[in-house]
């Protein structure tokens, strides 16, 4: 069992909660509902894993996020 940090975005122009998984090719989804995402991307990540044939020691683990403030 490994626990995996998803990064949630809200897309303004189709209205969906895009969900991806650092690290993972592959670990992308989208949903109407965070609920429905969060189950979208257990259903994802349990594909990538599937077909992951090294060590998951080797994953990537997420260490945080960081706020970077820029002129616009």
């Amino acid at each position: 069992m490994r626990t995996f940090s998803a990064y949630v975005e809200w897309d303004p122009e189709t209205k969906l909660y895009v969900g991806t998984v650092p690290g993972i090719p592959g670990a992308h989804t989208q949903a109407a509902s965070l609920d429905e995402l969060r189950s979208n991307l257990k259903v994802v990540l349990e594909m990538c894993m599937e077909e992951f044939k090294g060590s998951v020691s080797d994953l990537p683990q997420f260490v945080g996020l960081q706020q970077i403030e820029v002129a616009v």
